[in-house]
């Protein structure tokens, strides 16, 4: 009886072990599956605003074709006018294994329906014009449509289809691609407050679709629409988007579209240099040697041409931030310095003709006091006596001014208080030098009157 309840107590706690090792093999297996792969974001596969496009229309790594118009801040891939197709497409093919796109776009359009939709697309070869949402039918690889009209009229749309595609299929337009489609969800896109955001993603051969329903400008709102697994895409190829419209029509722009490579936790994400073709590598090496041997020539020219800069230091070469105000400073007096030069010949001007006015008076007033005889002179001889002196006085003392100021001719450096009081004060003596000379014709009027 103790051998059958020893046997009975190994078993079961044999068994116990066994369960909970089963259970901590089953968590790590949950744990590890729930990690989030590692993203990298690939910008030479991606676009967005607000320097979307260059200045000649161009998006930076992709071509734009049909009724597309790049702008700023996006891609209107087609216009609200009927039967217009048009698409954008990446340069170059994406051989990752794992990749997220994530979309920002609006449909929108004055009617209560629309059409005819819009595509998302990863296939082996460009799609740039054709019948399936303005690409072109029989591709091969994937894509995933926003239809927005009801075409076989059992009223499911607007609807995201996610159809697949060996190259071989015609898609399947009366029916609105339903008998093709692998995965699919009912979700308005039209004429929303906020943008429509699609975050598409292939991991581990499982593609996932998520929608954000454009209520909220949260940008991770995400809601989930559909999921295929088990899906086999090519291997590498190139991502598009395309639209077209019909009978109806809306505007169906693209804000962005960001592109990230995914790497299953624990790999270690490839190096950019690794992703570079060895043709392009040897390009770029080639166009760098090139252009060090012209930088290397330009600099024996250079050195030829001006041999007493060699071995000197480039900064030398430079103007230093010092240099430069002396060099503001000196300029600055030299302008002042002809200013007044140009002051100085004017006020010589001016006493020339205050000399002849001078003159002219004085022979004025020795007529009329010859005329008068030898009597008592009068008050108006007394006054332009005076006159007179005072004109002479002044002629006087601006030959003093004028040529007791040896700075007038050649400035110092440095006495720019000096020289501003010389410029104004030059200033004011022509002011005064002019009012003489009005004063004098007067007075010459006045005589001859």
């Amino acid at each position: 009886m103790a051998v059958c309840n020893a046997r009975v107590f190994i078993l079961s706690f044999l068994t116990a072990v066994i369960f909970h090792r089963s259970l901590a093999n089953v968590a790590a297996e949950g744990s590890t599956s729930e990690e989030s792969p590692h993203r990298r974001f690939e910008y030479k596969y991606s676009f967005k605003g607000p320097h979307l496009s260059q200045s000649d229309g161009s998006i930076p790594f992709w071509i734009h074709s049909g009724n597309a118009i790049p702008s700023a801040d996006q891609v209107r891939i087609t216009p609200s006018l009927r039967s217009q197709r048009g698409s954008v497409w990446t340069k170059n093919k994406v051989s990752f294994e794992h990749w997220e796109a994530e979309v920002t776009f609006r449909v929108s359009g004055r009617g209560r329906m629309g059409a005819d939709g819009l595509a998302l697309w990863f296939t082996s070869e460009q799609g740039l014009d054709g019948p399936v949402y303005g690409a072109a039918d029989t591709w091969n690889g994937i894509g995933v449509f926003f239809d927005s009209f009801d075409n076989d009229g059992k009223k499911n749309n607007p609807a995201i289809l996610v159809v697949g595609n060996n190259g071989n299929l015609v898609y399947d337009h009366q029916n609105d691609g339903n008998t093709q489609a692998l995965g699919t969800c009912l979700r308005d896109f039209r004429n929303k407050p906020y943008p429509i955001r699609a975050k598409i993603t292939y991991y581990r051969k499982t593609l996932t679709v998520f929608i954000n329903n454009g209520f909220t400008p949260d940008k991770e709102d995400y809601e989930f629409c559909t999921k295929v697994e088990n899906m086999i895409i090519p291997t590498e190829g190139f991502f598009g988007i395309s639209a077209a419209t019909g009978g109806l029509a809306d505007d169906h722009d693209v804000l962005s579209f960001l592109l990230f490579r995914l790497t299953e936790p624990g790999q270690q994400p490839p190096s950019v240099d690794s992703e570079i073709p060895k043709e392009q590598k040897d390009k770029y090496q080639e166009e760098f040697q090139n252009f060090q041997q012209e930088l290397d020539k330009k600099k024996e020219e250079f050195q030829k041409e001006h041999p007493n800069v060699q071995g000197e230091p480039m900064d030398d070469l430079y103007e230093s931030v010092n240099d430069r105000e002396i060099r503001q400073v000196f300029e600055g007096q030299n302008r002042i310095h002809l200013e007044i030069k140009q002051i100085n010949r004017q006020l010589a001007m001016i006493l020339d003709e205050q000399r002849r006015y001078v003159s002219v008076i004085t022979d004025e007033v020795a007529k009329k006091g010859t005329s008068a005889g030898s009597g008592q002179p009068d008050s108006a001889s007394q006054q332009l006596s005076s006159v007179i002196s005072t004109q002479q006085e002044l002629l006087r003392n601006l030959n003093e001014l004028r040529w007791d100021h040896p700075e007038n001719t050649r400035i110092k450096p440095l006495k720019l208080l000096n020289i501003f009081q010389m410029y104004h004060y030059h200033n004011i003596s022509v002011r005064n030098m002019h009012i003489a000379m009005d004063c004098n014709k007067c007075i010459i009027q006045t005589l001859n009157t």
